[in-house]
């Protein structure tokens, strides 16, 4: 993989200066284009309990309608974001660019979602993560995506340095700018100084998270199949 540096030198390129509220809006309309497709493109309101899910988001958010409307909007302006007319819509409804700005597949698409949605991961992570928008066969295939973000003009990922006591790279998206990057390289650097591994408290929450996502594919999936009757 690359270096992580220049990919960081670039990351202030136009269009990779989102807030916090513009980074979770695009995860949430790559996200739900993979996992609910029948109900995409997406609503403000759709959008915004999407941004303020309890699982499957790190960190947990609270925005309101008019956060995510005024997020949209900025997106828009960046052609990140497009509005869908429909007929048959009573509301306007949203859709991501990303796939057609940055010609990104699938696979890729699937990861950048990830990494704006939960953060800094291993490739080991977001194979995992990733299992509910596209299954990826092995760790390797994860690594074969990163590099090409991170090989995209301006790179679209990067690796942060391996902190001390770690065995494995973590990875992060650039489209918040360096001061984010610079911040999550902190965190985690200030994680391994604290604990020095993992934990079972550390554990037990990974475990309840991905239990959680579990009921959420379950009750995604009831929902698709209920739409066929109504």
């Amino acid at each position: 993989m690359q270096d992580p540096n220049p990919a960081v030198d670039n990351a202030s390129a136009p269009g990779f200066d989102l807030d916090t509220a513009e980074l979770r809006v695009l995860g949430v309309l790559i996200e739900k284009a993979f996992i609910t497709p029948d109900a995409y493109p997406l609503s403000i309101n759709a959008i915004t309990t999407g941004s303020n899910q309890l699982t499957a988001r790190e960190p947990v958010m609270s925005l309101s309608e008019a956060e995510v409307q005024a997020a949209v909007d900025s997106l828009i302006a960046r052609r990140l974001v497009s509005k869908r007319d429909q007929q048959s819509a009573r509301v306007p409804k949203y859709e991501h660019l990303v796939r057609l700005r940055h010609s990104l597949p699938p696979a890729e698409q699937a990861v950048l979602a990830i990494l704006l949605l939960r953060g800094a991961q291993t490739a080991g992570e977001l194979r995992q993560r990733c299992e509910r928008l596209y299954r990826f066969d092995d760790v390797a295939a994860v690594e074969t995506v990163l590099e090409h973000l991170a090989e995209k003009y301006p790179p679209l990922v990067a690796a942060l340095p391996r902190a001390p006591g770690t065995k494995e790279t973590r990875h992060v998206h650039l489209l918040g700018g360096d001061a984010l990057v610079q911040e999550m390289a902190e965190a985690q650097a200030g994680g391994a100084n604290a604990g020095g591994g993992r934990g079972r408290i550390a554990d037990l929450e990974d475990e309840v998270r991905r239990l959680r996502e579990e009921f959420e594919t379950l009750r995604d999936e009831f929902a698709t199949f209920r739409k066929q009757f109504d």
